[in-house]
């Protein structure tokens, strides 16, 4: 009986692919813009008032979707019932961005999305930071200080370039130029178009991408991952540029110098200590995570010796482990518990 009812299922579920039809709910949680500036969207969610507030901060170059993927998959929908819920947003960037350079966000976004979210409530928020997000997240609490931030969650966030597989076919075209063969090409755009950087996310997990047809036609009759299927293909769709000017000092600081690595980096001219960052901190790795793997992210701990850092490990990839089906289970729990204290 249960195969039957799978393959009517599965029978269904294709009959209602065919004729266009989605499985995931992409509703988008009900929120209030609070705040703005150049490259700067601060969001409220209608949420619990009582409780510490959090303050989610995406990477660039993607949408606003990754902390809201889709109805039952999204981590706002979750923390908005327990507490109050920010979201940062940078909005699309262009060419005109093109001068935006890592001191911006640092020095002027973060500080000024943490301030608002401090005055509506009265209370230091919590950072959660994805991928660059997370990097972000812990420039800005080395650069403000242990009162400004409560505590950070970085998931997925590499801190030692040298330990990320997908860039090491790069290295020997890098050191055979002197470091410049990619200075001309970022420089001469403006910015990485948003085209160029969903191609870069897809070749991160080519293996997937090739495979998700073989993966569909075993998952036909399960309504909930064609569901995550179509809200990961939505997101892709929907990358946005990268600023030339940050490309640039990522390309040099992060990739060529490995300065994150080694705890300090310069930005606008100032020099930032990454372990003064003090805040306690739960650094979430994905175990299937091909662009941040687990020693790339893992090494935070090295760079913050005076904090308190939780290091685990999740199921799931890149964007899996934040947003994933098994995020539910196995990443929130863990954010639950950190925000908790």
């Amino acid at each position: 009986m249960a195969v039957l009812d799978g393959v009517l299922a599965a029978a269904g579920n294709m009959a209602h692919r065919v004729l266009g039809g989605g499985f995931a709910d992409f509703t988008p949680m009900p929120r209030t813009l609070v705040d703005q500036g150049r490259a700067r969207f601060v969001y409220h969610y209608d949420s619990a008032d009582s409780g510490d507030p959090v303050l989610l901060v995406p990477p660039l170059a993607v949408p606003d979707t990754p902390f809201d993927l889709r109805r039952g998959c999204s981590l706002v929908e979750h923390l908005a019932r327990r507490r109050p819920t920010y979201l940062l947003d940078y909005g699309p960037i262009g060419f005109r961005d093109r001068d935006l350079g890592l001191e911006h966000w640092v020095d002027e976004v973060l500080p000024a999305a943490i301030g608002t979210v401090r005055e509506r409530t009265g209370r230091a928020p919590h950072l959660i930071g994805w991928c660059f997000g997370g990097i972000l997240s812990v420039l800005a609490a080395a650069r403000l200080g242990i009162d400004a931030i409560a505590t950070l969650t970085v998931v997925a966030s590499p801190f030692d370039f040298t330990k990320m597989p997908l860039l090491m076919p790069f290295r020997p075209i890098v050191a055979a130029t002197g470091g410049h063969a990619f200075t001309p090409v970022y420089r001469a755009m403006g910015t990485i178009p948003a085209p160029l950087v969903r191609a870069a996310f897809q070749v991160s997990a080519l293996d997937r991408h090739l495979t998700k047809p073989i993966a569909v036609a075993t998952h036909l009759h399960d309504r909930d991952y064609l569901a995550q299927i179509e809200a990961v293909e939505r997101f892709t769709a929907n990358m946005v540029a990268y600023p030339g000017r940050t490309v640039g000092q990522i390309y040099h600081q992060f990739y060529r110098a490995n300065a994150l690595a080694r705890g300090a980096i310069e930005v606008g001219g100032t020099r930032i200590d990454l372990a003064a960052a003090k805040q306690r901190t739960l650094l979430i790795a994905g175990r299937a995570d091909t662009i941040a793997p687990r020693r790339a992210v893992g090494h935070l701990v090295k760079v913050l010796p005076d904090a308190e850092v939780e290091f685990v490990t999740a199921k799931g990839g890149h964007l899996g482990v934040l947003t994933g089906r098994a995020a539910r289970h196995e990443t929130w729990p863990l954010i639950d518990r950190h925000l908790n204290g």
